[in-house]
């Protein structure tokens, strides 16, 4: 059984993908082709943004936009310790200083209420100048937007939309790469909308953010290549992911159905023996994981030695919570920091999942449960 399975996707993509892919071994325009162009246009009208610039990569994308707000030394910019280490390592690159906040327990998504407390506390105890906000749409769920622009408003910060794993998902109607000042995605293979190899994009209805993204993907290029008005990095994506792209999305919003028809499956399934994942009204999941909580971290090993003697692959989406790793230990974080994070790393575990998982399948990663 496969975690993620790509190649029953490409299965049924074959011919297209195989044609766009020819096409640009026959133009020969390899970086920035044709295909470029047309992707951005479709990922612009799909989130319903003005802008849409694609790039190397999801972790590019966030690096991107904090360099083109001017992001820096002394600014803080608050994001959840609760994710992968790119969105908080973006902002560690550009010389800014992360500021994590704890997550809600049924979302995993950053807290509102910590948000504007955690705000509170930089701004009456700290040297650092709040800046922006990172929200990590986890799993594939939407944070709420609602409050945290309003919160943002509040206190004069930008809002970076990390929609990394929720690409196809929506809340209250609008999809994600459509919330906050930008917005930042992934299309790594394994996320709902995938390349082969790594790429992303970034989206904005502002017109100055959009004429920077153009230069600072470029190494900074002002009028030509050799004229480089900024300080920027080799941000491009291949003209080949694109067309891999440009076919997957004939069928995205099909595949984002069924991702939510197994969902609803499992949650069925395994309501009764573990913590499933709730989606609150209002919000459509992208269902990048599918990911449960066991009753703590004896009963999780246990389940995963139990799946693996059956060949089925399960995950840890996250082990080590952010303020924890090494890598921030200049930030001067402990253990008990962040609990519901540190908590929910201790228990969480995510099971196989993508849109062609069958009921066969379900039922037997449920017996062996």
């Amino acid at each position: 059984m496969n975690f993620i399975d790509l190649k029953k996707q490409y299965s049924i993509l074959k011919d297209q993908i195989d044609a766009n892919i020819h096409a640009v071994l026959e133009h020969g325009q390899y970086i920035m082709g044709p295909e470029i162009a047309h992707l951005e246009k479709k990922l612009a009208d799909y989130t319903g943004r003005k802008y849409c610039v694609a790039c190397s990569s999801g972790t590019d994308a966030l690096l991107m936009a904090l360099m083109a707000w001017g992001i820096g030394p002394g600014d803080a910019v608050f994001t959840t310790p609760f994710t992968f280490v790119a969105t908080a390592e973006v902002i560690s690159l550009v010389g800014a200083t992360p500021v994590f906040v704890d997550i809600d327990e049924k979302t995993f998504n950053i807290s509102p209420e910590k948000l504007e407390e955690k705000i509170q506390y930089i701004k009456a105890n700290s040297n650092l100048k709040p800046k922006a906000i990172i929200p990590v749409d986890l799993f594939g769920l939407p944070a709420d937007y609602t409050k945290i622009d309003t919160i943002a408003k509040k206190h004069n910060l930008l809002v970076l939309e990390d929609a990394a794993q929720s690409f196809g998902g929506s809340f209250n109607g609008a999809k994600t790469g459509k919330f906050g000042n930008a917005s930042a995605t992934s299309f790594f293979p394994a996320k709902p909308l995938g390349c082969y190899g790594d790429g992303g994009a970034v989206f904005t209805d502002n017109d100055d953010l959009y004429e920077k993204l153009l230069s600072i993907r470029v190494h900074g290029q002002g009028t030509d290549r050799y004229t480089n008005v900024r300080i920027g990095l080799n941000g491009r994506i291949d003209s080949m992911q694109a067309g891999v792209l440009l076919a997957k999305m004939t069928i995205f919003d099909e595949e984002i159905k069924a991702r939510n028809i197994v969902a609803e499956k499992y949650n069925n399934l395994l309501k009764n023996k573990l913590v499933v994942p709730e989606t609150p009204n209002g919000y459509i999941s992208a269902w990048a994981q599918y990911s449960v909580l066991a009753k703590d971290s004896a009963q999780r090993t246990e389940i995963q030695n139990k799946l693996k003697e059956k060949n089925i692959p399960s995950a840890i989406y996250y082990p080590i919570p952010l303020h924890l790793q090494e890598a921030f230990k200049n930030l001067g974080h402990s253990k008990g920091d962040f609990p519901v994070s540190e908590a929910m790393s201790e228990r969480i575990f995510s099971l196989p999942f993508h849109p062609y998982l069958t009921d066969e399948d379900l039922d037997f990663i449920n017996k062996t449960i």
